[in-house]
């Protein structure tokens, strides 16, 4: 039985509280709200904070606004985001939430953690023995990546699902600590490294995540994986698009998931669908670029090449759904192979 280290546990009430703690604590705290992903992380060893700092008691964290666009609490649980009607509106985070793991955890995880979620690799997901026996990597205790060993930086995949829809519809996030509060880009959340994978400081609370008015916008997510549920994403697609009146696209934005250590927007996609019409040619031109700059490591499940090219498909049935073609039954099969 895989047992939790010993720690202290926080319990603040409001914000304030909470980067207080964060603030004195000498980096040697972790944030934990449903625990889904760090406390199955103690268990293994991969993370050992000294305390941890639990959320679940700050309701100002679980509240979701709407004035200008969509205002998310870090604290929602996945659960209650799919519930609220506003969120209907934003189909790729609406798709990425509902495919997040299973209903339990999804009741137990939040929008924030799941934002956050710490980075995967074969090499480090396993138990302490495990890794011990084959000698560490450089993402706990050791000084190699088994990944890519001449590789000077850990290379350890972003699983998240939330992010990479929520880059797609141009969310912006909230991060406080006892500093004051700055708001940014979330892609500028993310650097591409296994290790330091979040541009959060260690003394910040990420508290809100904002999300623009629909406006025309069209939104989807496609995630891949070996099983039908609970799987994280080997590969994921966020496609959105703003079309006018006559079907030419005005804007677009199209983000790759669980390819690197974050999530990768392409700006060559985007840019051959603006001032376009979604025509079977257009769609064929942008999943090209999308599958230009996917280069999956051997660290996750499946073939890597084989991921590669599902990247160029995936890409292309994200766009064809937004288009307006129903691309249900093809998820339905999709579903049925990976079985």
């Amino acid at each position: 039985m895989l047992r939790l280290p010993y720690f202290e546990y926080r319990s603040p009430r409001t914000v304030g509280e909470a980067v207080d703690l964060l603030a004195t604590s000498s980096g040697e705290a972790m944030l934990v709200a449903g625990g889904t992903d760090v406390l199955p992380n103690m268990k293994r060893r991969q993370q050992v904070p000294t305390t941890l700092i639990g959320l679940r008691r700050i309701a100002a964290l679980r509240a979701i606004t709407n004035a200008e666009g969509l205002t998310i609490g870090a604290g929602v649980t996945l659960t209650d985001l799919l519930r609220h009607e506003k969120v209907q509106a934003y189909g790729a985070l609406r798709q990425a939430a509902a495919q997040v793991a299973t209903p339990p955890l999804r009741n137990m995880g939040t929008i924030g953690g799941n934002l956050c979620l710490d980075t995967r690799c074969n090499y480090y997901d396993q138990n302490y023995e495990w890794r011990k026996a084959i000698d560490f990597c450089m993402k706990k205790d050791g000084e190699i990546c088994w990944v890519a060993t001449s590789s000077r930086r850990c290379l350890a995949v972003s699983s998240t699902d939330t992010a990479p829809a929520l880059i797609a519809l141009g969310a912006t996030v909230t991060l406080t600590s006892v500093d004051g509060t700055r708001t940014i880009a979330a892609t500028d959340l993310f650097r591409n490294d296994g290790i330091e994978y979040l541009t959060r400081r260690p003394t910040e609370l990420l508290t809100a995540i904002q999300l623009p008015r629909v406006d025309g916008w069209r939104s989807t997510y496609w995630k891949l994986r070996r099983r039908g549920s609970f799987d994280f994403p080997v590969l994921s697609v966020a496609a959105a698009v703003k079309m006018s009146a006559d079907g030419t696209v005005e804007a677009a934005r199209v983000v790759l998931g669980a390819v690197a250590s974050r999530p990768l927007e392409i700006p060559q996609a985007s840019a051959a669908l603006i001032g376009e019409a979604l025509t079977d040619e257009t769609i064929a031109r942008a999943a090209d670029l999308v599958a230009q700059p996917a280069r999956p490591m051997d660290n996750t499940d499946f073939a890597l090449v084989w991921r590669k090219r599902v990247a160029r498909d995936f890409a292309t049935y994200a766009l064809h759904e937004l288009r307006g073609n129903d691309v249900r039954a093809l998820r339905r099969r999709i579903a049925r192979q990976l079985l």
